[in-house]
């Protein structure tokens, strides 16, 4: 990965995307919309609280936001973060496979010369 691909890599937001309890509350609330803590809590083996803190650091990192409904909040995906995380996916994806197309050439040139 060449230094301009790192410095675009957001790490607190990977790690946050890295969870596999956030990825999963990320595609129930992709899918319904938006949610509570509680009503995501009923679809999932976390409780409440664990759910709320979760979504507490989707929030921080801005893949959701929570706007105050009665006594809880209701979280909806940020579709601009969410692209820029998708946009960040994409440029490592491009990098990483650059980085394997080099090392597949000077596996190839080894063989050659090796049967040469």
């Amino acid at each position: 990965m060449s230094t301009g691909v790192l410095e675009q890599v957001d790490d607190e937001l990977w790690s946050a995307i890295g969870d596999p309890t956030r990825r999963r509350m990320l595609d129930l609330l992709l899918v319904e919309g938006d949610g509570t803590a509680t009503t995501l809590s009923q679809q999932m083996p976390v409780t409440r609280q664990a759910v709320a803190k979760h979504l507490g650091v989707l929030d921080r990192v801005g893949l959701v936001r929570g706007t105050p409904a009665g006594r809880e909040k209701r979280y909806r995906v940020n579709d601009a973060q969410l692209a820029r995380a998708v946009a960040q996916l994409s440029s490592v994806g491009s990098a990483w496979d650059a980085r394997l197309r080099r090392i597949k050439r000077i596996a190839e040139t080894i063989q050659r010369n090796r049967t040469d």
